[in-house]
């Protein structure tokens, strides 16, 4: 689980998780591409460029603003597709935000990204939501994506991974089990 409390609103929180129109800057600068939000509905992660699909799933539940749920497969990985959850609450401090992570086989190549990169996603969703922008940080690692997107693998080109089609069923998730949520910790309210 994922935690952080972010000093704005819960639509400005919930637009830039849910934003189609432009990359997403708190999700590694990846573009949300699906036919529309809604269970059962596909969806994907695209490079800033389209050219490649990072991620794929299904979206399983989507509550507006309070609650995101849809499968992930990373499409360098042959893992099983987990689930990533968001939930959103108002609290006197702010709208506190969380990301949980289920359904993931231990020691995979895909736990491990998400553990790593779940604390850089719930930053940098703070800064772009309390400043505008993602730190300087992260906006130099993006740069370097771009200037890398070469190397991406060609099995992560955009044209094997048709949006129109669920690439990450949940049937093809590990069932749930004791112990099976990335736990790395949580990042401090601030």
């Amino acid at each position: 689980m994922f935690k952080v409390t972010i000093n704005g609103t819960i639509d400005a929180v919930w637009r830039e998780i849910t934003r189609t129109d432009k990359p997403q800057g708190a999700f590694f600068n990846m573009r949300l591409h699906t036919p529309g939000l809604a269970p059962g509905a596909p969806m994907q992660m695209r490079t800033k460029n389209g050219k490649h699909t990072g991620a794929v799933g299904e979206v399983l539940e989507f509550d507006p603003p309070h609650r995101y749920t849809h499968t992930l497969k990373f499409t360098n990985l042959s893992d099983p597709p987990c689930v990533v959850t968001y939930d959103l609450k108002e609290t006197p401090a702010g709208v506190e935000f969380m990301m949980t992570v289920t359904r993931i086989p231990v020691g995979t190549k895909s736990a491990k990204q998400l553990t790593s990169g779940g604390t850089m996603i719930v930053n940098t969703l703070k800064a772009i939501v309390e400043t505008g922008k993602p730190s300087l940080g992260t906006r130099t690692l993006y740069a370097m994506f771009g200037l890398l997107g070469f190397t991406t693998p060609a099995a992560c080109k955009a044209e094997h991974w048709p949006v129109d089609k669920v690439h990450a069923p949940l049937r093809d998730a590990p069932p749930e089990r004791e112990g099976s949520e990335a736990r790395p910790g949580s990042t401090p309210a601030a």
